[in-house]
């Protein structure tokens, strides 16, 4: 068997993954926590693994025992002061989120301009990385699925229902709608200006995650989707490793 890797991006509500052999991306894929059919039909023993995780202590467990039972010994990966020419400016490099961590090692591949990298999952981060390569900060705030559960949760007279985007909103599913995505799109748009002051030019923009085609029509900087923009990261980290 020829080179072989799987990687895994284990968040909070779902398991990204993709399996590369030989250097080429062959087959990628989605699942959620209860439904493991389709990456377990690509499981093959021995095969390198490399898993940046922010799941719950109970989904890793599961991840765990799903890989022990196909003969793979995984590698967990965390955020790390620097790779490459990227630094990480945390005050604490290990707290950052290991998914931020590779979102931003697979930006600076993307483009070696300023870049804000934005990830629209159940929580939506936001992060800040200079034309040199530095991670200067980034902001977190509740995803379209949170928000939406802490206005029902909160109040008396919101439900469930399903609104869409009015620039005046005439309904109040059309009112909660539109506000989360005026929310998410002013922080996007907050630390684009702010990025843009910092280094002089205004910064690419890359968007991903589940909630990013949510967002995009409404974001009013250039913005690119990139989907498996951790995974990418994940892949450039394990090729680090593997080449040592």
């Amino acid at each position: 068997m020829g080179e072989r890797r799987l990687l895994l991006d284990a968040g909070n509500t779902s398991l990204k993954w993709a399996v590369v052999e030989n250097g080429s991306w062959r087959t990628s894929g989605r699942s959620d926590y209860a439904e493991w059919t389709a990456l377990a039909a690509h499981l093959k023993a021995g095969t390198d693994c490399f898993i940046a995780s922010v799941a719950s202590a109970g989904h890793e467990q599961r991840i765990a025992r799903l890989l022990e039972r196909a003969g793979i010994t995984p590698t967990w990966l965390a955020a790390e002061p620097g790779f490459g020419d990227v630094k990480n400016a945390y005050l604490d490099p290990a707290q950052l989120g290991v998914d931020r961590w590779m979102a931003l090692i697979a930006a600076r591949k993307h483009t070696r301009e300023a870049v804000l990298v934005v990830s629209a999952g159940t929580a939506m981060t936001v992060d800040a990385l200079s034309a040199a390569g530095e991670f200067l900060g980034g902001v977190i705030v509740p995803g379209v699925r949170l928000m939406r559960e802490s206005l029902q949760a909160g109040t008396a007279r919101i439900d469930g229902a399903s609104g869409d985007w009015q620039a005046f909103p005439r309904t109040t599913a059309d009112a909660v709608q539109s506000g989360i995505i005026a929310a998410l799109c002013g922080a996007v748009e907050q630390q684009h200006a702010r990025l843009a002051a910092r280094e002089g030019t205004p910064p690419r923009c890359l968007v991903t995650g589940g909630d990013a085609q949510t967002l995009l029509p409404y974001l009013n900087v250039t913005a690119s989707h990139v989907p498996a923009l951790v995974l990418e990261g994940i892949d450039c980290v394990a090729r680090g490793a593997i080449s040592r």
